[in-house]
């Protein structure tokens, strides 16, 4: 979307490789977000050997397991995916897989714009939106004693935030400093949802339909970083909603010189890990309606089995 030609090029390339390779290949093209979505949940499932498996004798066995929901957090877009034995009432978030001899139905959607730098690109846009543009504006989810200068170019260069683009030129530059205020970030973020339309009997958000969450899930990528910086460097558990909620409060609420001192080794995204812990918070129990008894069924993880998803 924001650069036709370099995509095309990217795609002439592994074209061009991919053909003196000896194997029937058949084009290559960029997938659409329910692909990427129904592969991830594919994937997870195949490595937890849930559709097939090998057994004793070298014989396939199919082993009758449930299926896992799959859920991924990336740069640009998050996807859900899960079977269901509900009615999708939205066709597109329908597909009907058939894996082994088995018929699965599965809902899938994904979100483009919701992946963490769009996120963190779309917050900033808002904040600046608020406070008219002024010279020095406050971010309240990053932390205190943080300061950065932006050009509003690198702020409006994304599909995702053109639509907001303000008459000022491009290239002025202007001041965030950081207030750590969690609750007034959770405000912020809260902004970039929209739970108030919905044309099915229940939506996540955006007037997309969304069946009950139901099952076990995995949640890789970003969501694994997000979720293992909260257990790892600010040494707390999370098992439940609420777990959540206060960690992300607590990393607001810790000053810049604090955070640097307890992970020296992840400067370069420690000032949004504020902001980020907010957004899964907020997408997976407003959003994905995750709550007390379905919330535990979540495996953040970054492997299945011994691969990377």
């Amino acid at each position: 979307i924001a650069n036709r030609q370099a995509s095309d090029a990217v795609l002439s390339a592994v074209a061009a490789t991919l053909k003196s390779y000896p194997f029937d290949f058949r084009g290559s093209k960029i997938l659409s977000g329910e692909e990427e979505g129904v592969f991830g949940w594919v994937t997870a499932n195949y490595l937890l050997e849930n559709f097939i498996k090998r057994g004793w004798l070298g014989e396939w066995i199919q082993p009758q397991k449930r299926t896992l929901g799959a859920m991924d957090f990336g740069g640009a877009s998050t996807q859900i995916t899960f079977e269901t034995r509900d009615i999708i009432e939205d066709p597109r978030n329908e597909v009907m897989l058939k894996l082994y001899g088995q018929a699965y139905k599965v809902y899938t959607h994904s979100f483009l714009c919701y992946g963490r730098d769009q996120v963190l690109k779309r917050l900033l846009s808002k904040l600046l939106q608020a406070e008219s543009y002024q010279p020095t504006v406050h971010h309240p989810c990053w932390p205190t004693g943080y300061k950065k200068s932006l050009s509003l170019n690198s702020v409006y260069d994304s599909p995702c935030t053109e639509g907001e683009r303000p008459s000022l030129a491009l290239n002025t530059t202007i001041r965030v400093t950081g207030t750590g205020n969690g609750s007034l970030c959770a405000l912020h973020v809260g902004k970039l949802f929209n739970f108030t339309t919905c044309p099915f009997s229940h939506c996540s958000f955006d007037g997309v339909f969304q069946p009950q969450v139901s099952g076990n899930f995995i949640a890789f990528s970003a969501f694994f970083y997000t979720v293992d910086f909260i257990q790892t460097v600010m040494e707390r558990p999370v098992h439940s909603p609420s777990d959540l909620k206060d960690a992300a409060m607590t990393i607001c609420a810790t000053s810049w010189s604090e955070l640097l001192q307890k992970a020296p080794h992840l400067e370069k995204r420690l000032a949004d890990y504020c902001a980020v812990s907010t957004f899964v918070y907020l997408l997976t129990t407003k959003g994905y309606r995750f709550d007390n008894h379905s919330f535990p069924n979540i495996a953040f993880q970054k492997k299945v089995g011994n691969t990377r998803v």
